[in-house]
């Protein structure tokens, strides 16, 4: 029997080694996973708003398109992006007001379900939009918070739009 063990001993270093090796092994390469670019559009609150983003060097540029209802004098409100930020994973961004109204969102950029940048869902933006109202001549304010999730568009959703 020791024969056998001192026979097969350099196998089994070997073999313990490789296992060792491959368990400690990280899943996915951070380089890889870091998201570089947020560029693109995304689904807002309706399914016919629009938030569109241009990302350069960390300052995010843009825009938000609100469909209004059939009652409203405008079909499409479009709300620029004043200051938008990105650090790493970390965005925000705050858009002009029309109507006493505008928007402030900060959240976080993470992957989606989609496989490519060209796949529906690649980007989501996760987390606190605030509508901001303006009221009155002093300038209150009021606030409705929601946590949302923005989805970005695949690329037929883009063509389309």
């Amino acid at each position: 029997m020791a024969a056998q063990i001192s026979r097969f001993g350099p196998l089994w270093i070997v073999l313990t080694a490789l296992v060792l090796s491959i368990a400690g092994t990280p899943r996915g390469n951070a380089a890889e996973d870091e998201i570089q670019d947020i560029t693109g559009k995304y689904h807002f609150l309706t399914a016919d708003d629009t938030l569109a983003l241009l990302e350069e060097e960390g300052v995010l540029k843009g825009y938000i398109d609100v469909y209004q209802g059939e009652d409203e004098s405008d079909a499409i409100l479009s709300y620029n992006i004043l200051q938008g930020s990105r650090k790493k994973d970390h965005v925000e961004f705050r858009t002009n007001e029309i109507h006493r109204k505008y928007y402030r969102f900060s959240g976080k950029v993470e992957r989606g379900s989609g496989h490519e940048d060209s796949d529906a869902d690649y980007l989501r933006l996760v987390g606190d939009l605030e509508i901001v109202t303006v009221r009155g001549d002093k300038g209150e304010q009021s606030v409705q918070r929601m946590h949302v999730l923005f989805k970005s568009f695949g690329k037929s959703e883009d063509e389309e739009n």
